[in-house]
């Protein structure tokens, strides 16, 4: 027994070392790439021998559905109470149909939202603290961001790397006159560079988003190392889904575009080599605005992430229901691969951020992009720009609320439709292959916060809206409120959708091409007993359907979900009203 404790040290050292080997064989020594092997290892060993494992059969299923929210996105307004209001709140209104939850970065930050972190492992006290959140994951599955790509200027770190001591010792990516950055992509508008003075020396500091974002210099296995440790010490605390924000800027090379690099995609590796020595399903998601095959990428060969952000989703989905035309979502669904076993689709509309454009790339023409952003900007959108290498700006993405993103259109100028076309959009999402991810301000139908861009004048602040916890619990009491509207019907779709085994976020999907004013797929349970066709009118007008356009089959019963007292059969006509979906199946709840 012992021999084999030895073996499979030694295994596990080999695996990392090559991981390692890979990353930096051309920036330090073999000797000190074999030390930082050991180190990761005894990590490992060391976390291993404090934490039970808590392996379950299957780590997703038809029943995960993730909610994303900041931690302050409900709150009394008291100092330090803020995640305690969250808890409160999702175990009065969320815990009976929503399994897992996104908490964006609730870390000691110095701007955007959270983003630029000073501190990593600790949760800024006006939130709350571990505990709280160990408690909570009992309950749920707890998802939290490493932010990699950078760190807050007024961090320690930063503070360290200016007087060059440990730890932020060369922590941060600084580049000379003669490196070429020519070609660099930009998700943002303002200058890449920021000029600073260290120790009598002027250096450039690289800043991907922001100039309090300064990006971390991953040529320094610290750097990695600190971020594996963090990893361990989270999980310690109950997270178990960790979302890699921006992580595809997080390696760069001279002359290159310092995006999707391969040193990059074997740093998730890594990740994921370790987490999966863990034996505690912790599910590694990669965040990467960006268009479908280097999304796609991250997959790996089921090597890399678990999950992957289906980030087309929201740009077709809105494109598909401002203009009652299924045609590009459908064309795009029908070309998707299946998610091998083991990873999935995180699918969502909404999200803290805005709209990101750079997705919609290749699958809407330059014209639809141009036409769709017109439309939002009539519905209250304002637009965060991306530098182009010839030095011109493109929308990087349309900071709007979802609400009232499709609020409008061309033909329902006065929002007649507007919560049937919010909630079809959502039985879109849930009906697709994947895991589905819902933004807290999405169950409120909330519009722009107009009120705190006018305060900020940050545009990202239209989307998010924090609302007093008494003030929203009264509005849900009003059974007139759309917020209560809204929050009902979500919640009773959800709740159809946990109990499907054909909506597994693995379960066979095809994508039938009926007509551009429907959008449908067919989805099979992973054992073919259950069959449901999810079809959705994404336009506002009254729709026939001959259900022999979706060959149901003569020998079974079939019934829709939504309303189970209606059955089908084949040669029948089906009538939809504005924006109405069915699932029909032959295996209804009993």
């Amino acid at each position: 027994m012992q021999k084999s404790k030895n073996k499979f040290k030694e295994n596990t050292n080999l695996d990392i070392l090559k991981r390692l080997n890979y990353i930096y064989n051309r920036i330090i020594p073999e000797d000190k790439t074999l030390e930082y092997s050991k180190k990761i290892n005894q990590l490992i060993n060391s976390y291993k021998s404090k934490n039970i494992s808590t392996d379950v059969n299957e780590p997703w299923s038809e029943k995960t559905v993730l909610l994303i929210t900041y931690a302050d996105n409900i709150n009394n307004g008291l100092f330090g109470k803020t995640i305690s209001d969250f808890i409160s709140f999702y175990n009065k209104y969320f815990y009976s149909f929503i399994d897992s939850i996104h908490f964006l970065p609730f870390f000691p930050s110095s701007g955007d939202a959270g983003f630029s972190v000073k501190n990593h492992d600790e949760i800024d006290p006006k939130f709350g603290n571990w505990e709280e959140i160990k408690k909570l994951s009992k309950r749920a599955n707890i998802m939290t961001d490493l932010v990699l790509n950078h760190a807050s200027s007024e961090g320690e770190w930063f503070e360290n790397f200016i007087f060059n001591k440990n730890p932020g010792k060369d922590y941060f990516f600084t580049i000379n006159n003669n490196y070429d950055y020519a070609n660099v992509i930009r998700p943002r508008d303002h200058d890449l560079l920021k000029k600073i003075k260290i120790l009598n020396e002027t250096k450039n500091l690289w800043c991907t988003f922001s100039h309090d974002q300064i990006d971390l210099n991953f040529r320094n296995p610290e750097v990695l190392l600190e971020f594996i440790t963090l990893i361990l010490k989270l999980s310690s605390y109950g997270v178990k889904i960790f979302r890699l924000d921006a992580v595809a800027f997080i390696w760069k090379e001279s002359g290159t575009t310092c995006l999707n690099l391969p040193e990059t995609h074997e740093i998730i590796k890594l990740f994921r080599y370790i987490v999966d020595q863990l034996n505690k399903n912790i599910i590694i998601v990669t965040e990467t605005n960006l268009p479908k095959e280097e999304n796609l990428s991250y997959f790996g060969k089921n090597d890399e992430a678990h999950w992957i952000y289906n980030f087309p989703l929201p740009p077709l989905i809105i494109h598909t229901f401002l203009f009652a035309d299924s045609t590009s979502l459908t064309k795009w669904s029908m070309k998707m691969p299946p998610a091998q076993v083991g990873n999935a689709y995180l699918n969502f509309i909404a999200s803290h951020d805005g709209i990101g454009m750079r997705p919609a790339e290749g699958v809407l023409s330059e014209e639809e992009i141009s036409i769709m952003l017109e439309r939002l900007e009539k519905n209250g959108s304002k637009f965060s720009m991306r530098k182009l290498p010839s030095n011109e700006e493109k929308v990087y993405e349309a900071n709007i609320s979802l609400f009232s993103a499709l609020q409008y259109t061309d033909i329902d100028s006065k929002g007649k439709f507007a919560l049937e076309r919010f909630i079809a959009s959502h039985c879109i999402l849930l009906s697709i292959e994947g895991v589905p991810a819902f933004y807290f301000n999405s169950f409120f139908a909330t519009k722009n916060d107009d009120k705190s861009y006018l305060n900020s004048k940050v545009k990202r602040d239209l989307n998010r809206h924090k609302w007093n916890y008494s003030n929203l619990a009264a509005t849900l009491n009003d059974k007139n409120s759309i917020e209560n509207k809204c929050y009902k019907i979500l919640k009773k779709l959800i709740s159809i959708r946990k109990t499907q085994p054909a909506f597994h976020p693995n379960a066979t999907q095809f994508t039938l091409n009926l007509n551009k004013n429907i959008f449908s797929v067919w989805r099979q349970s992973r054992d073919r007993r259950q069959s449901i066709f999810a079809i959705t009118n994404v336009t506002s007008k009254k729709i026939d359907l001959n259900t022999n356009m979706i060959n149901l089959i003569d020998d079974e019963q079939w019934y829709d979900l939504l309303n189970p007292k209606i059955s089908f059969k084949d040669e029948q006509k089906i009538k939809l009203a504005p924006y109405q979906t069915i699932w029909i199946t032959n295996l209804k709840d009993e």
